[in-house]
């Protein structure tokens, strides 16, 4: 199987300080734990043995919040040595609200393989659940700043619950000429109630009518632990349903998802799920989204 993985993360802790794995917690993703330790390119096409990786994009790890813009002359410095241009885009962290942002995207677009920022939006009731304890989409520093991003070419992936998904909506049609990529299939944590199934078949389905938002399906096994084909199933073919096959691409989210499924494994659930699509299909969700919508 041919795939381009466009949701993968690296850290050397040796070299880079990650906080989240400096004090390693257990979260409903999983124990952090057993994360901690160095994860490198070597690592992770060992793991993908089996799968033939034609290209990767690595996204924003966390990296030290002091210095984001180190993480990516790292990964920089790996697509042009021992990485042979991988990883191929690199999606960089950034903090839009912060009174520097401007001098971090103008550093971050500096580098060749550069594509995007993420910055983690999660709100939520649950503290469970809560990752950043705040709205950033109505702050208005964090909203101008965000206009920054179409004047470095840049993509926005946009991690956040279907709570958010509605201002995410009105925030991708105000910069329709920025790319959105939801993470992790829109994150629908609230799984326990008819009311939860419909905010994120909703807020998907929302996001889905802005043409510039497109999805990556993956994360699904951090929400559930004991997955089986069947139960990643209606999410994947919902996801595929509200975005259509040119906007929602297939991704492994290693090496997070690694602790509760094989890399191997997520790729081909994915393959069984979608085993009946055409061939056209199928290699837009496995490889030529990906290609298109980060530019590689």
């Amino acid at each position: 199987m041919q795939v381009v993985d466009p949701h993968i993360h690296l850290w050397d802790l040796k070299t880079h300080h990650y906080p989240w794995l400096a004090n390693p917690q257990t979260s409903f993703v999983g124990d952090a734990r057993e994360l901690k330790h160095d994860y490198l390119l070597g690592d992770l096409l060992k793991d993908a043995e089996g799968i033939e990786v034609l290209k990767l994009v690595h996204v924003d790890a966390n990296h030290d919040p002091a210095d984001p813009v180190e993480e990516t002359r790292w990964l920089q410095g790996i697509a042009e040595g021992v990485g042979r241009g991988m990883p191929n885009g690199i999606v960089a962290g950034a903090d839009l609200s912060a009174d520097n942002a401007e001098a971090v995207l103008e550093a971050h677009a500096a580098f060749a393989n550069t594509r995007g920022i993420r910055q983690i939006l999660n709100v939520h009731a649950n503290p469970l659940y809560d990752y950043v304890g705040r709205h950033y989409m109505h702050d208005a520093a964090w909203r101008r700043n965000f206009g920054l991003l179409k004047r470095h070419a840049m993509s926005f992936d946009l991690q956040l619950y279907p709570s958010q998904m509605s201002d995410a909506a009105a925030l991708a049609r105000e910069h329709h000429e920025t790319q959105f990529i939801v993470n992790h299939a829109g994150m629908f944590v609230d799984r326990s109630s008819v009311q939860g199934y419909r905010a994120w078949r909703d807020g998907m389905r929302a996001l889905a009518t802005c043409e510039n938002v497109a999805v990556k399906i993956s994360g699904l096994a951090m929400f559930d632990h004991a997955w089986t084909v069947e139960s990643f199933r209606p999410y994947v073919l919902e996801t595929i349903d509200a975005f259509g096959c040119e906007r929602a691409m297939f991704a492994s989210n290693f090496p997070v998802d690694r602790l509760f499924a094989s890399y191997g494994a997520l790729w081909n659930a994915y393959a069984s799920i979608v085993g009946d699509a055409s061939a056209s299909e199928k290699d837009a969700l496995f490889r030529r989204n990906a290609e298109r919508i980060y530019r590689i």
